[in-house]
């Protein structure tokens, strides 16, 4: 690394400099505490503004990032549209709705904000590997970045990871080891190996980088508002970093003066993997003995940054949406047929949990739904919502009949 980097622990709030890669808090890391727990010990960047600026003002993202982006040119993630949906608006009667379409990033997910960050570090620190855990999008993303950056990437993920995300690994050149077992499975056995063999380990919270480059999504949505925070903001979860990383962008705008007022940060989480939906509502950090959800980004037993996420809630008085799997399947029909973006089940959720909570959000709110990934990764999940007709002869008179019978057009 090329300069110390402030940090500061989530756990015990111990600050820490240093130059060098680090990933938890030494003293609280030493006792990770009981498996009915998250996980301790992780940190957060200290940002400090060079000078506080006035409300309006654009924000300069790489000001607010810990390493300067070298090689964005080269893996330009971030700058997605921020869409305003028209029949969505109209039907909902919230002018102000947005959805962050992140899935046009290179690998076709937000995670991307994270693994170019954690590229550049590896490359500050001069090291040529990468390893991560994933189901499959921050696997996938880091070996994109990878593959663009020069850098061996070993991906370990659950054998049952949607094929989809696994050969895009696979395309980029990542050496895949699928795991038996589960995603918790998969991150204790990759933070094992980079333990004993090196390399840069980009997990989620265990990293804190992967924090700082998801929180790149808050800036821009500040800048695309016209300078502005949004009221609301619903963001799919799973191990909480990607909540956390938008939390975190927020916050710094406001530490760095550039909006007075914190939008409600809101956390939406799939019935069958809710740990931080259940936490909220009980008011206790809970972990579940098993995941099943159609999400398979958001299938989390013990989130990484559980701790974390449950901080941002409180202070940023969100909410804890829990959807069901059928709600979800009906929202990625929905964004699909009525804005025209085809999302994986784990965006959907969060489009689930906004019209889900709809009666909580004034009329005259500006509202922005994160959509992460695109539903290009797991078609198989799409399959199952529709179903491809048989062909029909090559003249008019057959074509008007198969129209006629399969979709009512006369």
């Amino acid at each position: 690394m090329t300069r110390a980097i402030r940090y500061h622990c989530v756990t015990c709030g111990k600050a820490l400099e240093s130059a060098d890669v680090v990933y938890l808090c030494p003293s609280c890391s030493a006792d990770p505490g009981p498996a009915t727990e998250y996980p301790r010990g992780c940190l957060s960047v200290d940002f400090e503004p060079s000078r506080r600026g006035k409300a309006g003002q654009e924000a300069d993202i790489s000001s607010f990032l810990p390493l300067p982006l070298a090689s964005w040119s080269g893996f330009p993630a971030g700058n997605t549209p921020l869409v305003a949906p028209q029949a969505l608006r109209a039907r909902t009667g919230i002018p102000g709705l947005w959805l962050k379409n992140d899935t046009v990033n290179m690998s076709g997910s937000l995670k991307d904000r994270a693994s170019i960050l954690v590229a550049e570090q590896a490359l500050a620190a001069a090291e040529t590997r990468v390893v991560l855990a994933s189901t499959g999008n921050a696997g996938a993303s880091m070996a994109c970045a990878g593959a663009a950056c020069g850098l061996q990437v070993i991906l370990f993920v659950p054998s049952s990871a949607p094929r989809a995300k696994l050969l895009q690994s696979l395309m980029y050149g990542a050496r895949v080891v699928p795991v038996r077992g589960t995603y918790d499975d998969a991150f204790e056995l990759s933070i094992s190996y980079s333990t004993r063999h090196g390399g840069i380990n980009r997990n989620t919270a265990f990293n804190p980088f992967t924090v700082e480059g998801k929180k790149t999504v808050s800036l821009e949505i500040y800048n695309q508002l016209g300078f502005q925070a949004p009221d609301a903001v619903y963001v799919p979860t799973g191990d909480g970093v990607i909540f956390s990383g938008a939390c975190k962008g927020f916050l710094d705008l406001h530490r760095a003066g550039l909006i007075r007022k914190l939008p409600a940060m809101n956390v939406v989480q799939a019935q069958g993997s809710n740990a931080i939906v259940r936490s909220v509502r009980e008011g206790r950090q809970v972990v579940i003995p098993s995941t099943s959800t159609i999400a398979d980004s958001l299938s989390v037993c013990r989130p990484a940054a559980g701790a974390m996420a449950l901080g941002y809630v409180s202070q940023f008085g969100g909410r804890a949406v829990e959807v069901t799997d059928a709600e979800i399947r009906e929202a990625q029909a929905d964004l699909s047929r009525s804005a025209g973006l085809f999302v994986e089940p784990s965006s959907a959720a969060a489009w689930a949990g906004f019209l889900r909570d709809r009666a909580n959000v004034d009329a005259s709110a500006r509202v922005v739904v994160l959509l992460t990934g695109t539903g290009f990764k797991d078609t198989a999940a799409a399959e199952k919502l529709v179903s491809m007709p048989g062909p029909c002869e090559p003249d008019v008179e057959s074509a008007t009949r198969f129209l006629a019978d399969q979709y009512g057009i006369r």
